[in-house]
């Protein structure tokens, strides 16, 4: 069956227009989390720290199996710009929000069962360490909905190429939580309790904020309640078509955390200083792995558009620029941890033996880099191309490559390993995604239609 075809450009500044405001707020994702180790990791207390890198680990498993809010909403957004829809995806973003709504209230009432499952499979090493988590998690949980729902607007905003506007969203969410978490842990004693209510109302002040300009941009609620049709929003095939996209992606966000999950749990195994010494060299590599996620934000948005236009000169051209920008990209990170990597360790904890035990692993922490960025990329292409298959496919060999690396390397060279193992997920599901994705880019696109071309 053809379809209209809607030629268009892409050129490195496409890339860069998208990809540099997307990286300057992704980069605000990590720093957060740096924020909340350095803030509480000053203090002082190995256990208290590790208490708190558990539950953000715990919340980042648990936030992940809703992450296709986002990355689905971005990738069948992206795909309406491309093929002229008039409301610019607005029926993606409101069946994202009330899925949001409910998994975000369902969150809170099942607070309890979560926070077992997560402390059996985070194994706390210390009675100490798993008050510390529950304390956190108990605060941090109230953020569900809101959170839910800036993952709804942010994969909109990204989906529409508008970066600069999901850039600001993002600044708001984490810099009312600095703020705000520096001032209740230092200026009102509040702790770890402290650290987690400035996440909640980072989280809460962005979300209502969002909401605003998105009444705003259709001009008000009075003109965009009309567009809303409850006929549409429930359409059986449209829904049909995002429980399946969010099904794989869930799958697929459950293998990519849970990979980090039991690279946490195998440093725990190992001890305190381990486990806090390998948290803070993971927020490391989170923050490369973020700036990286720009540019796949920018392959994600055009590849998209590409194939809601149905126009493969423009798909390929999106995704050589966004490889090749990449790896420049991520050589820059490379080296920049290589050689700043030991001030930012010391400046984020006090204990000489975490800060110690990080520096002797800091080198293999700042490859993952250059290892990791064809899979990021890889990531936003198959988004905007919506082969959300590929996606949960690619993400499950990868995790049982890193198994086999865990279990080959780390009884041999423990911590090493243990890193190694980290370097063949990402290099197993780069390898993956390439051959996939090379098979079914010719069914992505039709021959155009006369009206179109």
């Amino acid at each position: 069956m053809s379809r209209p075809s809607y030629p268009f450009e892409v050129k490195s500044r496409d890339i860069w227009r998208i990809a540099l405001p997307a990286s300057v707020a992704f980069i605000t994702e990590p720093l957060a989390g740096l924020n909340d180790i350095t803030v509480i990791g000053r203090l002082g207390d190995a256990a208290l720290l590790g208490g708190l890198v558990l539950g953000a680990l715990a919340f980042d498993f648990i936030f992940s199996m809703a992450y296709f809010l986002r990355t689905g909403t971005a990738g069948l957004t992206a795909q309406s710009i491309g093929s002229r829809d008039p409301q610019d995806g607005l029926i993606h973003l409101s069946r994202a929000v009330v899925a949001s709504l409910i998994i975000g209230v369902a969150m809170i009432i099942l607070s309890g069962p979560l926070l077992y499952v997560a402390g059996l499979a985070l194994a706390p090493p210390t009675p100490a360490v798993a008050d510390a988590m529950a304390a956190y998690f108990h605060v941090r949980i109230w953020s569900a909905p809101f959170s839910l729902i800036n993952y709804a607007l942010l994969g909109w905003y990204y989906g529409r190429g508008n970066a600069r506007t999901g850039m600001m969203l993002q600044f708001i969410i984490h810099l009312v939580d600095i703020f705000l978490s520096v001032f209740f842990v230092y200026g009102l004693g509040w702790g770890i309790f402290g650290a987690a209510l400035g996440t909640v109302l980072g989280q809460v002040v962005a979300a209502l904020v969002g909401l605003v300009l998105v009444v705003r941009h259709f001009g008000g609620l009075r003109r965009l309640a009309p567009l809303i049709h409850p006929t549409e929003l429930f359409d059986p095939t449209g829904l049909r078509r995002m429980i399946g996209l969010s099904r794989d992606l869930m799958l697929r966000s459950m293998a990519l955390m849970g990979t980090y999950l039991i690279f946490a749990a195998q440093g725990s195994r190992m001890g305190e200083i381990a486990l806090s010494a390998n948290a803070i060299l993971l927020n490391l590599l989170m923050i490369s792995g973020y700036f990286l996620d720009g540019m796949a934000q920018a392959a994600e948005a055009l590849c998209g558009k590409a194939v809601g236009a149905n126009y493969r000169p423009a798909y390929e051209r999106a995704y050589a620029l966004s490889m090749r920008w990449g790896l420049g990209v991520s050589a820059g990170l490379a080296a920049f941890w290589l050689l700043g990597g030991p001030f930012v360790v010391d400046f984020m904890t006090t204990s000489e033996p975490v800060r110690a035990y990080a520096r002797e692993f800091l080198w293999l922490a700042a490859l993952c880099s250059l290892t990791g960025m064809p899979a990021f990329v890889y990531d936003g292409i198959l988004v905007g191309s919506t082969l959300n298959i590929t996606m949960r496919n690619g993400m499950i060999v990868a995790l049982l490559a890193f198994l086999v690396g865990i279990f080959a390397f780390q009884p041999l060279a423990g911590n090493i390993g243990l890193w190694l193992a980290i370097h063949v997920f990402y290099l197993a599901r780069a390898a993956y995604y390439w051959q996939a994705l090379d098979r079914r880019k010719p069914s992505l696109f039709t021959q155009p239609s006369a009206a179109g071309s």
